[in-house]
């Protein structure tokens, strides 16, 4: 009987612990560790510059994933479709100096970047046009449909501009600086 009483005290304790949080009460970080990961990244940008900053998506992640899962055993591939083939193509470097740097740093790190030759081609570009690091694929449908299939995630990176704190508090007079 002692045990059972002793039992719904610590119940009680603990629930009304939960109870009293609140707004005011923190989050807290779970540094969750994660295996293995299959991930394909469908890039279809309307602004050459926006497919070279969504390269920043790969790259957190790449960075989450040795930090807190199994990024030896796991696998990020890029189908490039859109308007950022432009950045990805090799005669277009003086408008985009930066690309080639980017996209060997995640090419040497095992990311696989394909260009769907169909898209290639109604940009005006040539298979061979592209990085060395790239790989010109038939066509990015029938690609990330083949890596939807073997099971792995699909990730659309939207792009957008980022907004501080600052820039929410100039538009809402309401929240307080600390």
């Amino acid at each position: 009987m002692k045990f059972r009483t002793l039992a719904a005290s610590i119940c009680l304790v603990a629930m009304a612990t939960v109870a009293q949080a609140g707004p005011e009460d923190p989050s807290k970080f779970e540094p969750v560790q994660y295996g293995a990961q299959k991930f394909l990244y469908d890039f279809n940008f309307g602004e050459p510059k926006d497919g070279l900053s969504a390269l920043g998506f790969v790259k957190n992640h790449i960075k989450a994933l040795k930090e807190f899962g199994d990024f030896d055993g796991s696998r990020i591939v890029i189908v490039a479709h859109g308007n950022e083939l432009h950045a990805f193509a090799r005669k277009n470097r003086a408008a985009f100096p930066q690309a080639y740097e980017a996209f060997k740093e995640l090419a040497d790190q095992g990311v696989e970047i394909h260009i769907c030759r169909n898209a290639a081609k109604s940009r005006g570009y040539a298979p061979e046009e592209f990085y060395d690091m790239m790989t010109v694929v038939p066509a990015a449908v029938i690609d990330v449909a083949k890596y939807a299939a073997e099971g792995y995630g699909y990730m659309y990176p939207a792009m957008f501009s980022r907004m501080t704190r600052e820039d929410l508090m100039a538009t809402n007079p309401e929240i307080e600086m600390e």
